[in-house]
């Protein structure tokens, strides 16, 4: 029987649509690049009032950029999960152009109308399908609740274009698409961050290891899981707030757990770290102001969160795939730590930029190119793995 790592060697078709992480992590880091200085032009008055609205912008980050590196990582983890046939070829380019189309269908919906909300849903409902397909095939029904999450991510999107009895639901659908995502950082980076660090010390004989998961792990993913659904519900309620600092403190101990510290000579597996971190951080911010908001902006935690915790998190874990996948050294070279450095800073200066009023607009110049410059970056620097099969670029 031959492995998962010998069919996609085995693959003779067009290289880019081998793996499913290759056209999802390229095409989604261009996007993701070229659409926050597009919405900072047009806040800032640069560009001409239309199509880039904040709204288009929150959607874009959820279900434009995050959507397209949430399909990219699980069409290359699942196969590893169920030891199915991986999704290459037609079937690759097929789940890559519904993405690519709702792209660009949100650019034109003066245009195509309500054709637009329609063309953007199909990409993750045929995802969730193709995910279910796989792992109940696969008799793999210990992952099962990653399908339902992706599925969840669909209704929110859905939810994004929607409006009952002039009752405006994109706010809803935007709620429940940050959770969803939180909650899979949660779930699957509860699983790769302490296992990459764990291999990492095992080949320098280093301990005390990781802690391995256990009761403490299913504690802190169910008062997660509670705080994110009690924010979704009612976002300004007390419990909310009470439950999202909870969250945040068992989320650092958890990290704590994992001695990141121990990895700082290798930025590939410390940026792991520093991706959870700005969870923790985020469930922390998000939860304070919802108790003292007159201290505490709402947006801060909103995107500690997205450009913090997702931005960090889904870099790091595209840039170590790429690597692993494409035969490269795991370690990270000049430009992956620049990528690395560039991100951080810009969800920094994005979390704290509502905090200085003054000099909000210089804030959000800077947290938008040093973000986007850090995506922009990947594509430079990683471009030719992704385009390239494995044996031209090993």
């Amino acid at each position: 029987m031959t492995t998962t790592a010998e069919r996609y060697r085995a693959f003779r078709g067009a290289a880019l649509f081998s793996m499913g992480f290759r056209p999802f992590f390229l095409f989604s880091a261009a996007w993701a690049a070229l659409a926050v200085p597009l919405w900072v032009a047009s806040y800032l008055g640069i560009l001409p009032a239309g199509q880039i609205t904040r709204d288009w912008h929150v959607h874009e980050m959820l279900f434009g950029y995050l959507s397209g590196v949430i399909a990219g990582f699980l069409l290359t983890a699942v196969p590893n999960w169920t030891g199915r046939l991986p999704v290459t070829g037609a079937p690759l380019i097929g789940l890559f152009s519904l993405w690519a189309a709702g792209r660009i269908a949100m650019l034109m919906p003066a245009v195509l109308g309500a054709a637009a909300s329609v063309i953007d849903s199909l990409f993750l409902f045929a995802l969730a399908a193709v995910i279910a397909r796989e792992i109940l095939a696969g008799r793999n029904s210990r992952n099962f609740p990653v399908c339902l999450l992706v599925s969840a991510l669909g209704v929110a999107n859905v939810l994004s274009h929607t409006q009952l009895a002039n009752l405006d639901m994109s706010l809803l659908g935007g709620r429940i698409g940050i959770a969803v995502v939180a909650m899979l950082i949660a779930l699957i980076g509860g699983r790769i961050v302490p296992s990459f660090t764990r291999n990492w010390m095992a080949r320098r004989k280093l301990s005390p290891e990781p802690a391995q998961a256990g009761r403490f792990d299913a504690i802190a993913l169910a008062i997660t899981g509670g705080a994110l659904l009690t924010w979704i519900a009612a976002p300004l309620s007390p419990g909310a707030g009470v439950l999202l600092v909870s969250a945040g403190i068992m989320n650092f101990t958890r990290l704590l757990r994992w001695r990141g510290w121990t990895t700082s000579s290798e930025a590939l597996v410390l940026i792991l770290h520093a991706g959870y971190g700005w969870l923790a951080a985020a469930f922390t911010l998000l939860g304070l102001a919802v108790l003292a908001p007159a201290q505490i902006p709402t947006a801060a935690g909103i995107h500690a969160l997205t450009a913090g915790a997702f931005g960090v998190m889904t870099l790091a874990v595209m840039t170590r795939a790429t690597l692993g996948h494409t035969g490269q050294a795991l370690t990270a070279n000049r430009s992956t730590k620049v990528i690395y450095l560039l991100v951080n800073l810009g969800a920094l200066a994005r979390t704290i930029a509502p905090l200085f009023t003054d000099a909000y607009g210089a804030a959000l110049t800077l947290a938008a190119f040093a973000w986007s410059g850090a995506f922009a970056l990947f594509v430079i620097a990683y471009a030719p793995l992704l385009a390239r099969s494995r044996r031209a670029a090993a």
